[in-house]
Parts: structure tokens; C-alpha cells; sequence
């Protein structure tokens, strides 16, 4: 059994720890008379970054830098790097693993599941988060977007997961976002499900076979499906 699951909103409340982020990023903006930065963050239009191919494989620091550029034509490094050392600082303070997550990865293990993590964003600050949250040592292997070149709007890292274990057949992906993990988990004939939580739990899925509310329901999901197999 091979289990492909994604980290944030899944594993851990990123997009929770990242509103955290801009809140504290507003104040900063003002006192800075950045208004035209914060006119853009209360409007929203950052909605339109999440499908940019780009920015899923961007660094923190990068990704501040990419969004000062849509509003100014040119913004001082000492301000990116005040930006960049706030966000990384207020995020970090909030990010936490998602109370079922542990149980969830432990009961994969106890059913003799692969468990590989498709996650998109720069090698250093996904390895940062894994770090951080104590979850490496979980999986069998990890596919980061920021490392292959490829993000999850791709079925790239999918198909990679798939054969660095050919012999497994039975395949889930396990992921809070339908247009790439389920789609994803689609385009390898994979059993998906998606967790409803984080930024995207409000969008009608597609390509889910099962919603659940969370991770505890997904291992039930898994093992009913496991045991109908065998």
C-alpha cells in the first residue's frame, strides 16, 4: 500500500499560521505607508496567486518578494528583509500539527502503508516546516516542488511518487485541495480523499472519491478500502 499525503492544511493549519502573518504584516505596512500593499491584501487579490505554476515552488523570502513586486516597481531590501524576518517569525509561532495528524501517520505505519509526502513550495522552507513540526521521520520519502521543478498542478510528482514504488498497487492520496491532490491522485488511478480544512475547504470538489473532516475519518477510509481489497 502506497499512501501520498500532502503537509499543509493537511498535516498542519500553514494557511491558519499564515493569515497570522499578514495580520501582523498590516501594522508594519502602515507605520512603513506601504497603503497600496495593504489595499492589495484587503482586497484579496492575492487570490489570483493560486494559480500561478511560480509561486508554488517560491521560498518565503521570495514569495514577499514576488508580492511587493505586483504592487511597487521596486522596493528596498532593507524593507523585503524586515517583511520577510516578520512573516517567517509570526508564522512559525503559530504553526502547529494538526491533532489527528501524528495518530493518522502512525496508524499508516501500523497497516505497513509507504507513506510519501507531495508538498509544493521551495526545498528549504517546506524542509524548515518538517523540521519545525517534528514530522520527517514519518515518511518513506519526500517529493517537494521547490526540488523536482514541478508543482502539484502537474500530475509530474504523482507519477514520480508512483514509481519509486512500483510494486505498491493500492494507492491513495490524501490531501486537502482538490485541483491538485485529488486531480493529482487521479491522473495515477489512485483511491483520493479529501480532508476538508485550511484555505480551500470552502471550493466544490471533482476528483475526490471521499470527503471526510478530518484525518481520523481518512484512516478509516483507508482501512475499510484496504480490507474490501484483500
Amino acid at each position: 500500500m502506497l499512501v501520498l499525503v500532502d503537509l499543509d492544511d493537511t498535516l498542519c493549519n500553514t494557511w491558519e499560521a499564515a493569515r497570522w502573518s499578514v495580520l501582523r504584516l498590516l501594522p508594519h505596512l502602515i507605520r512603513k505607508g506601504k497603503f497600496k500593499a495593504l489595499l492589495y491584501i484587503l482586497t484579496q487579490r492575492y487570490e489570483e496567486l493560486e494559480q500561478s505554476r511560480e509561486l508554488h515552488l517560491l521560498d518565503l523570502d521570495e514569495l514577499v518578494g514576488n508580492f511587493m513586486e505586483r504592487v511597487y516597481k521596486s522596493t528596498s531590501e532593507k524593507d523585503l528583509k524586515e517583511m520577510f524576518e516578520l512573516v517567517d517569525k509570526t508564522f512559525f509561532s503559530n504553526l502547529r500539527v494538526y491533532p489527528d495528524a501524528i495518530d493518522f501517520l502512525k496508524g499508516l505505519k501500523e497497516i505497513g502503508a509507504k507513506i510519501v509526502l507531495i508538498t509544493d513550495s521551495s526545498s528549504e522552507w517546506q524542509r524548515k516546516k518538517l523540521k519545525y513540526l517534528n514530522l520527517k521521520d514519518y515518511f518513506d520519502s519526500l517529493i517537494i516542488s521547490g526540488e523536482t521543478g514541478y508543482s502539484k498542478l502537474e500530475p509530474y510528482n504523482f507519477i514520480l511518487a508512483k514509481r519509486m514504488f512500483p510494486k505498491e498497487r493500492e494507492i491513495y492520496v490524501v490531501g486537502d485541495r482538490d485541483d491538485t491532490d485529488m486531480r493529482g491522485g487521479k491522473e495515477i488511478g489512485a483511491t483520493t480523499i479529501l480532508v476538508r480544512r485550511g484555505y480551500f475547504k470552502s471550493l466544490m470538489p471533482k476528483h475526490a472519491d471521499y470527503i471526510v473532516k478530518d484525518l481520523k475519518e481518512a484512516l478509516e477510509v483507508i482501512k475499510h478500502e484496504h480490507k474490501k481489497r484483500g
